[in-house]
């Protein structure tokens, strides 16, 4: 599964230098000069990064091959990508990437079906968003609400509060 780690803006400058709206914790890392990126699409990549400066708390990236405001304008709206596989699992064992959650069957304590984890929102607090039939409903991603992450069986367990998993839920 690919991963967007940074999405290229528009260019800084005539040398051929971009802005980049990051979308990674580890910018340092993943856009450090020599690093390879992959991109979406794909015709327009790999590129190669050869400086990266901040300036005003903005990523700005130069990439080899790419010189001149008129190359670095072609890769406007160009998805940097790396592949999910390339990640590290986190040391915590309670710490997930929302890559891992998305897709996994949600069951209760008691082993009933609840539906499948479609996204994981990041607002105040992390919230998983559960399709359930023809609806979805939002489940707080806390330890005493989902006890148990499985994801070599593909399953989270939840113990929520009676009535949680019927709000949201259409028809």
């Amino acid at each position: 599964m690919q991963l967007v780690v940074g999405r290229i803006g528009r260019p800084h400058g005539v040398r051929g230098e971009v802005t980049v709206e990051v979308r990674t914790d580890e910018p340092e890392t993943r856009f450090a000069p020599g690093t390879s990126i992959a991109t979406d699409p794909a015709s327009r990549g790999p590129l190669v990064v050869e400086t990266m400066r901040w300036h005003k708390n903005i990523l700005l990236l130069g990439f080899e091959g790419v010189a001149g405001r008129d190359g670095a304008e072609d890769l406007r709206g160009t998805m940097l990508v790396i592949d999910s596989g390339d990640i590290p699992v986190p040391e915590d064992p309670d710490e997930f990437y929302d890559h891992q959650l998305i897709g996994l069957a949600v069951v209760t304590v008691a082993g009933e079906p609840v539906g499948e984890i479609t996204d994981v929102l990041h607002h105040g607090q992390d919230l998983l968003v559960v399709r359930r039939g023809s609806g979805e409903v939002l489940i707080p991603f806390v330890k005493n609400m989902v006890p148990e992450i499985d994801l070599p069986g593909g399953r989270a367990v939840v113990d929520v509060p009676p009535g949680l998993l019927d709000l949201n839920e259409a028809g």
